[in-house]
């Protein structure tokens, strides 16, 4: 049975999971936005490798552009079924951010990599005003 959950989760069913949790969603260029990263267990253990946060914007045609990237090196152990394992977010926006309108939106992309290769991954808009 364990085997089995072993492989269910290098297919990312049953993998850990990971929320950013932001303080506000509503942002000036070169602000400073803080939150907390929620991790929670999935059905087996996993030895997390690193936190990559991604700011992201995306255009009217829909292109997808990497503004900046975070990355938090860990070898933290989550335990499957664990709660609620918190790390502190902080990131500086780049002084020249455009304003957020209907052809222009912005988010954090976050992934959790393990170190068998798993991802897990979670997404969060933000408005620039």
């Amino acid at each position: 049975m364990m085997l089995l959950r072993k492989y269910m989760s290098l297919l990312g069913i049953g993998s850990a999971k990971i929320d950013l949790c932001l303080e506000k969603t509503s942002f000036q260029p070169g602000e400073s936005v803080k939150g907390l990263f929620v991790i929670q267990g999935g059905t087996i253990e996993q030895q997390l490798k690193r936190i990559e946060c991604d700011l992201v914007s995306t255009d009217s045609s829909e292109e997808e552009k990497v503004i900046e990237t975070t990355t938090i090196y860990t070898s933290k152990t989550i335990r499957s079924d664990e709660k609620h394992d918190q790390l502190s977010f902080s990131f500086v926006l780049p002084e020249e951010l455009d304003k957020s309108s209907k052809e222009l939106e912005y988010r954090f992309k976050t992934r959790m990599i393990f170190n068998e290769g798993v991802k897990s991954e979670d997404q969060d808009f933000i408005t620039i005003v």
